[in-house]
């Protein structure tokens, strides 16, 4: 029989972070997240966002023995800017046992029903920069340090308990060329003559944070319109800088600023740490950090985590600014690839900026919806 139990302990709490890692700990295509941010995220004491969020975890059980997890979340700023009433799911992972997943899905919804809710997404995290998207295709792909990894048999459970496809990303392998083509340095050119913009690169951490709010003001325009997004303040931004700027490096952060250095454009990408958080299993004690620190300067693969531009000067040539010298950093590393974050099948602006690079898609991930 099925047991479904609130995560309410410190212990629990662990065992919820854990569980993935067991489940997955003979697949070859899973990574890890870092097992000390999945605590944190769901911490109200340390993640701002519960300020207009709630939230619970839970963990099924057969007997004494955990088969599943399972968390819910509803942003309640993100309903009422939209006059909707949908609850979110995420982290939800479980054996192969539809029984299980059918369990783990009714507790949520009966969590999101007494709330008042009428919808239930998923999965789908607090915020466009936390975790979302159930993998549908590339199961034999190595996962990002960002992304969810899943067994193939989650879609199955889901579409037989009434789920349907609300919305897909799609995640690109890009073949890292070998010198900047004319068609870029033309349209960098173009984006510095007619209108004035200039590329912002940073020598030292501390020179971030002059921007740093600036560029997330923009960041919060730019992707407005996407799916499930909602502004993040000033607070939760504290919160993923804390999380992040220990590891960024700061070649691979441009900004792009325009003719009264207004930020207009900001782009975050990152070695590849796919490989050293799987050899860490999440964990960063004792000697994680080593492997981190090692995979930051000896690397092959880069990850790119986001583009975003003001919706005012897209299309002026900004993102050949970006790329004319993103090429020639990816150049002088020895890159081979490059991974893209999810992105969104109907976003034609970033879609379309690959049209001039070799890549093969290799992974997709679905949002899914169901009334209740």
């Amino acid at each position: 029989m099925i047991t479904i139990k609130e995560v309410k302990t410190n212990r629990d709490a662990w065992r919820f972070t854990e569980f993935p890692n067991k489940l997955y700990k003979k697949v070859p295509a899973f990574v890890p997240a870092l097992s000390l941010d999945e605590r944190t995220v769901f911490n109200p004491k340390k993640n701002p966002v519960f300020e207009y969020c709630d939230a619970v975890r839970y963990l099924a059980y057969d007997g004494k023995k955990i088969v599943g997890r399972i968390a819910g979340i509803i942003n309640h700023k993100w309903n009422n800017a939209y006059n909707i009433k949908k609850a979110r799911f995420t982290r939800i992972d479980m054996i192969d046992d539809l029984e299980v997943t059918k369990a783990l899905i009714e507790q949520v919804t009966t969590w999101a029903k007494e709330k008042g809710m009428d919808t239930l997404i998923g999965p789908i995290g607090f915020t466009d920069l936390d975790r979302q998207g159930m993998l549908v295709d590339g199961f034999d792909q190595l996962n990002m340090f960002i992304t969810i990894y899943n067994h193939p048999y989650y879609m199955k459970h889901l579409e037989a308990l009434g789920f349907v496809k609300d919305v897909d990303w799609t995640e690109k392998q890009i073949k890292w060329p070998s010198e900047v083509s004319e068609k870029v340095r033309r349209g960098a050119e173009i984006a510095r003559r007619r209108y004035g913009y200039r590329l912002l690169k940073f020598k030292k951490k501390k020179e971030i944070f002059k921007y740093i709010y600036e560029a997330f003001d923009m960041f919060n325009v730019a992707f407005n319109e996407l799916y499930g997004f909602y502004p993040i303040t000033n607070k939760v931004m504290d919160y993923y800088i804390k999380q992040v700027i220990s590891m960024v490096q700061l070649e691979y952060i441009w900004l792009v600023l325009d003719k009264e250095d207004k930020v207009v454009a900001l782009t975050v990408v990152m070695p590849s740490l796919a490989e050293a958080n799987k050899k860490n299993k999440g964990k960063l004690f004792p000697f994680g950090w080593f492997r981190v620190l090692r995979g930051l300067k000896k690397y092959d693969v880069i990850d790119l985590y986001f583009i975003a531009i003001d919706p005012k000067h897209q299309g002026h040539g900004i993102i050949a600014m970006i790329w004319e010298d993103g090429i020639e950093t990816g150049i002088k590393h020895n890159v081979k690839y490059a991974e893209t974050g999810p992105e969104l099948e109907l976003n034609v602006a970033i879609q379309n900026q690959w049209k001039d690079f070799e890549w093969v898609e290799h992974k997709r991930r679905r949002c899914y919806t169901k009334s209740i």
